[in-house]
């Protein structure tokens, strides 16, 4: 039994033990969740009794691995931008690529991203990289606070010092960091935020916990839809029936490009006022190329890489599943020459079939999940629209308790652990827990908050 096993086998017994069936430290728990609005579409955001843990050696292992790998997708991003035959890999639309071809006036195009790892012992695997927005940060950092001053934690901590991570310190650090690139000399010094989204969220949005910390702060912030911008002399601002306008100067973008352009054209004030730098976007439209699952399957073809710095490769080689656009033609696999249809026809069993962009309405296919009849068709519709192929990563999965029915139930779950980080430093972590993985919405699945644990001596 590891270190990690141990400490987990502790807390459980904590919950079972005479002071915590009395369950009524469950309802306060969930009570709190509720006040301060720790919970979406009328559900709890997370249902479940314990933190998860990470060792500090893991933590650091992230750390390390999470930097290396997003200075190699910013290195990519680069050589793709100046190579019209790299960006026509990438399988974008031609608005896209005229959006990526805007200069966001800052250095990096990532100002903050996020993770999607699978731990087990001294293993790491990465999952998906998300450049597109935060998801899950500031739910996490409330539920962290929470949840450390909770009963069987306060307990727990008898035996074991405990590390809350947050996200909003840094992530506003990361914000008001790009916009000073961006305006140079001439910004404010307490610029205007909008944070733009297309207003469908039931409940309390994350981005209303964000804009209130960024009111605190004294940057004054609005949430704001597309619909509701428009551009003159110069200006980016809110249009609102009342008469009164919100002038923007920096903008948080929840709304990818994907979902942008199924309802806009490249004339919408946003996208004029990118265009003539009124207006600092953050991340930029071209991190949007981060985020395409294309961008593995360049890092993964070692032909691309082999300038790279030697730590980023080795975080490629040893955490970056293998991954190919899917099309005709030879490609490389572990040394091998294969024919890439040929391939993905014989290796099922390890392979995924995975949308280009996540935004699309197409579905992945998980080959062990199929015959091959169903695995066949999956490939034809898989050369019809943009898809990449994968070698699929074994899950992580561990015990965590949860109340059903009013008893303490303990089930084996998937967990995802999310690192979040702001210009390429990693500065907060969560963790979606599920019976199945990211993406998972069934009442047994949510965010848990994310400790680095480490016993006292």
């Amino acid at each position: 039994m590891t270190q990690l096993d141990e400490a987990i086998a502790r807390y459980h017994r904590i919950l079972e033990s005479e002071p915590y069936r009395d369950l009524r430290w469950v309802k306060n728990l969930q009570e709190q969740m509720e006040a301060r609005q720790l919970s979406a579409g009328g559900r709890l955001l997370c249902p479940f009794l314990r933190p998860n843990f990470v060792t500090q050696k893991q933590y650091d292992n992230l750390v390390k691995t999470g930097e290396a790998l997003i200075s190699a997708v910013d290195r990519m991003l680069k050589l793709v931008l100046a190579s019209p035959q790299l960006l026509n890999r990438m399988q974008l639309f031609p608005a896209e690529k005229m959006l990526a071809a805007i200069d966001p006036g800052y250095e990096m195009s990532e100002v903050s991203a996020q993770l999607d790892l699978q731990i087990q012992n001294g293993s790491l695997h990465v999952l998906q990289y998300n450049a597109d927005a935060l998801s899950g940060a500031a739910y996490a950092e409330g539920l962290s606070d929470l949840f450390y001053d909770c009963p069987p934690v306060k307990e727990f901590r008898r035996r074991y010092n405990l590390t809350r991570m947050g996200g909003k310190k840094p992530f506003l650090d990361a914000l008001l960091k790009a916009y000073r690139m961006f305006a140079g000399g001439n910004g404010k010094k307490n610029p205007n935020i909008a944070i733009l989204e297309f207003r469908s969220v039931s409940g309390r949005s994350e981005y209303e916990i964000f804009r209130d910390y960024f009111r605190e702060q004294g940057f004054p912030t609005e949430l704001v839809s597309p619909d509701q911008l428009e551009y003159r002399n110069g200006i980016l601002r809110t249009i609102s029936e009342k008469g009164n306008h919100f002038e923007i100067d920096l903008i948080y973008r929840r709304v990818s490009a994907q979902e942008f352009l199924l309802r806009f054209t490249l004339n919408h004030p946003l996208v004029q006022a990118y265009r003539d730098k009124k207006v600092c976007i953050v991340n930029s439209f071209r991190s949007e190329l981060s985020h395409k699952k294309a961008m593995f399957a360049l890092l993964t073809d070692d032909a691309l890489t082999v300038k790279f710095p030697q730590n980023e490769r080795k975080a490629i080689t040893e955490h970056v599943p293998w991954t190919r656009v899917v099309k005709a033609g030879k490609t490389t696999y572990r040394d091998q020459t294969v024919d890439l249809l040929d391939f993905i026809r014989d290796n099922r069993e390890k392979l995924v079939l995975r949308p280009n962009d996540e935004y699309s309405d197409l579905h992945s296919f998980i080959g062990f999940e199929h015959d091959e009849g169903s695995w066949a068709r999956a490939l034809r519709e898989a050369q019809r629209s943009p898809y990449v192929v994968q070698e699929s990563v074994p899950p992580s999965r561990t015990v965590f308790p949860l109340m059903s029915y009013g008893h303490l139930e303990f089930k084996e779950m998937q967990v995802d652990v999310q690192p979040q980080a702001f210009m390429g430093k990693v500065a907060g972590c969560s963790s979606y827990v599920s019976a199945s993985g990211s993406g998972n919405y069934s009442p047994a699945a949510g965010i848990a908050p994310t400790f680095i644990i480490d016993p006292k001596s």
